[in-house]
């Protein structure tokens, strides 16, 4: 059997890093981790091949070579998961479609042969069964959550890892917290699993083994999720790291709480995690209270930001404005809170209403949803997909105004040296530079230093990091390239399409119900 694994395109996004990510010789951020472990738990005498989309197109040959054709993604790739299987069904290929976007809403791929919903490691034989005996359309649901110690070593090989900016592992799935807005514990349920520090060490090693070295982006929704079984995993890695000279810089998502467990953090910082993405939200506890997130109510998310940041690891933010409790206000609270914290990646988006989550079924319980919206298939930057509390061209003139202060020249710039002067030195950091690091650089001087309207700032920068914190020369080259994309994209893609949105406020039909 030749299986064809085929992710969808990602549209450009604050996340994708496409502006920035040429200067640094790569074309996408991260590989298809989900497919490369639908690769692993298929059998392995079968024929596999990888075509990402962000990297390379899907021809004829590869469609012709195939078998059947496995693809599926986020929401924000529906658009192109449904070309994926037009085509392939137009070349009268088998079709199996998975993923986050379908496990949440049952309308979607319906022109797929095989519809996987939920996680594959229960259903893998049931998967192969559907696609070898050829049978009518069917959809397979996942019935619970399966131990995570029974998920097998991902086909990384399948991968072409130069072509990233970081490689990318999963520890956990689930999370134990409540948050209204939230779709990933109707995904992957309220009881974080995790796998095995042997699991986890294998994956590593099998990344190592492969020749890669730099960045591992660790995909749990919340790293933190099961605070015990982390405590049990970091020593495991940190031995590991230790041992091979931190061949890897670890980075991953967590939840706010995490800067009141010093133990954990210092662990953490040990193991050589060097980036955490936080969803903080808002400064608005009354939002907080009201979308049950009460897991950011502990401690102030200024004083949050601060101990991370202060033990060496760098904090991106998670931010979301257009909650019930939202006043005009809040658009100056979120700016002086972003603004006066050492936060270079500040993602802020409109709330939007996920399928099956708690927000969803209230708003469609109040009338609230629309039948369109520009969030419906993932972009959080037009109008929303429901009637907001707030005058609606208040709230998008006020959104639009906040991305334009937060990612003007200066204030990244600002707070990426706010980072630098508060962190201390991380472990791991003395490795010699490869060859092919030394080629980067060569372009980052040409494409940031020489052409770039922001090379005043970027020269300030490096003339700062060597003489103040030469060890985080590096991060400080990778943050210039990151600008490149966040600042070219709030302004020739973002600030668009919320002006396109205020032009589209009305007639905005509602979800029939």
């Amino acid at each position: 059997m030749r299986a064809l694994l085929v992710y969808p395109l990602f549209p450009v996004t604050y996340w994708g890093f496409q502006y920035g990510l040429p200067i640094a010789g790569k074309r996408a951020n991260l590989p298809p981790l989900g497919l490369l472990t639908v690769a692993a738990l298929l059998p392995q005498d079968w024929d596999f091949r990888l075509i990402d989309l962000n990297i390379e197109m899907l021809s004829d040959a590869d469609l012709a070579w195939a078998d059947v054709v496995l693809t599926g993604g986020m929401r924000v790739q529906i658009p192109s998961t449904k070309q994926i299987l037009n085509r392939a069904r137009a070349a009268g290929k088998r079709t199996v479609v998975g993923g986050p976007a379908i496990s949440t809403d049952s309308s979607l791929f319906l022109q797929a042969d095989v519809r996987v919903r939920g996680e594959l490691e229960d259903l893998a034989p049931a998967l192969v069964e559907a696609i070898t005996a050829q049978a009518d359309a069917i959809t397979l649901t996942a019935e619970g959550f399966p131990a995570l110690t029974s998920s097998p070593l991902p086909r990384f090989d399948l991968a072409t890892l130069s072509a990233y900016g970081s490689m990318s592992i999963q520890y956990s799935r689930g999370c134990p917290f409540r948050c209204e807005f939230c779709d990933v514990i109707k995904i992957f349920g309220r009881t974080p699993r995790v796998k095995t520090a042997v699991q986890v060490v294998g994956e590593l090693e099998q990344l190592r083994l492969l020749g890669y070295r730099g960045s591992i982006f660790i995909v749990d929704d919340n790293f933190i999720g099961n605070q015990k079984a982390v405590q049990e995993l970091l020593p495991a890695v940190t031995r590991w790291q230790q041992d091979r000279s931190y061949p890897f810089n670890l980075s991953t998502e967590a939840s706010v709480n995490l800067a009141g467990r010093p133990a954990l953090l210092g662990g953490m910082v040990k193991a050589g995690f060097n980036a955490v993405f936080l969803g903080i939200e808002t400064p608005s506890e009354d939002a907080l209270k009201a979308v049950k997130k009460t897991q950011n109510l502990n401690m102030g998310p200024a004083e949050a930001v601060r101990l991370i940041s202060r033990a060496g690891i760098e904090v991106m933010g998670g931010f979301i404005v257009g909650f019930d409790s939202d006043t005009p206000e809040i658009f100056a609270a979120q700016r002086a809170l972003i603004l006066d914290s050492p936060i270079p990646l500040a993602m802020v988006g409109l709330l939007m209403a996920l399928p099956q989550t708690e927000l969803w079924t209230r708003l469609e319980r109040e009338g609230r949803l629309r039948a369109e919206g520009s969030g419906h298939n993932g972009d959080q930057f037009g109008i929303q997909n429901f009637e907001p509390t707030m005058d609606e061209a208040t709230l998008l003139e006020g959104y639009a105004s906040l991305l334009a202060d937060l990612y003007t020249t200066d204030a990244y710039y600002d707070r990426i040296e706010a980072f630098l002067d508060l962190c201390e030195p991380l472990p791991g950091g003395g490795r010699t530079a490869r060859l092919e690091e030394v080629g980067i650089l060569a372009r980052i001087i040409l494409e940031v230093g020489v052409r770039s309207p922001r090379r005043r700032r970027f020269w300030r920068l490096m003339v700062r990091t060597v003489r103040r914190h030469p060890q985080k020369f590096a991060w400080s080259l990778s943050r210039a390239i990151v600008g490149e994309h966040m600042i070219r994209y709030t302004e020739e893609d973002v600030l668009p399409l919320i002006r396109a949105g205020l032009l589209a406020l009305e007639d905005q039909p509602r979800l029939a119900s």
